[in-house]
């Protein structure tokens, strides 16, 4: 019954928000000249849009593949930080919590995050696997989908639904009523947001979260301070 509630659950608004996400990658792989097969291998494996659109825009790039993998590496990395912190509230015994680490992404963390402290320990596990599973399946079907119609999709259109899954993510995160961080760390991101017009391209982003999380960081630590 937990595994089924969580595959409903994530069958909802947040498979809506991943699915735009994937379909929009689906169809900028296609629009690159690349096959199939790389789409679904980046989709499922990488499970990342930061990641994987470094990865298909580093194709060809002088360098040869490694500074594509590094560059992935780089803008997933904050998978690592999302992982410990989700794991304590996994439950589960010894080994098997590891089990749920290759499926977190943006949507399944923040959900998790929100639903697992509330829920019973033996049944944590249970849940994540059925929501982050359900979540996978879709990025890789929306991804084949994406990749099929994506004659029917204008750029605009594409750049559109590839911020659907980051809007969902802060909006849930924003609502957090629990975590005031969270709502912190959106308002000082949204702030941090016009630097990524002033810094190089290959900095924006980066330059833009470290601004923002650091901003958050200290905002939050002199509220405990005080």
């Amino acid at each position: 019954m937990i595994f089924r509630s969580a595959v409903c659950e994530a069958l909802g608004a947040p498979a809506l928000a991943m699915a735009t996400t994937f379909l929009a990658f689906g169809a900028a792989v296609q629009a690159a000249g690349i096959g199939l097969g790389w789409a679904l291998a980046a989709a499922q494996l990488v499970y990342g849009m930061p990641g994987q659109m470094v990865l298909l825009a580093a194709l060809g790039a002088p360098g040869g593949p490694l500074p594509a993998v590094l560059g992935a590496v780089a803008a997933n990395a904050r998978f690592l930080p999302m992982a410990v912190a989700l794991a304590p509230w996994l439950g589960g015994r010894g080994a098997a919590r590891f089990l749920a680490l290759p499926f977190i992404a943006v949507t399944p963390w923040a959900m998790a995050m929100r639903r697992l402290p509330q829920m019973p320990v033996p049944e944590r596990l249970t849940w994540f696997l059925g929501f982050a599973l359900t979540s996978w399946t879709v990025a890789g079907l929306s991804t084949w989908l994406g990749f099929v119609i994506a004659p029917m999709l204008q750029g605009w259109v594409l750049a559109a639904l590839l911020f659907v899954n980051p809007l969902y993510f802060g909006v849930i995160l924003a609502g957090e009523t629990r975590f005031a961080p969270a709502r912190r760390a959106v308002l000082c991101g949204m702030a941090a947001t016009p630097l990524v017009l002033l810094l190089p391209a290959s900095w924006a982003l980066l330059g833009a979260g470290l601004v923002g999380g650091t901003a958050a960081f200290l905002w939050s630590l002199r509220v405990e301070q005080r």
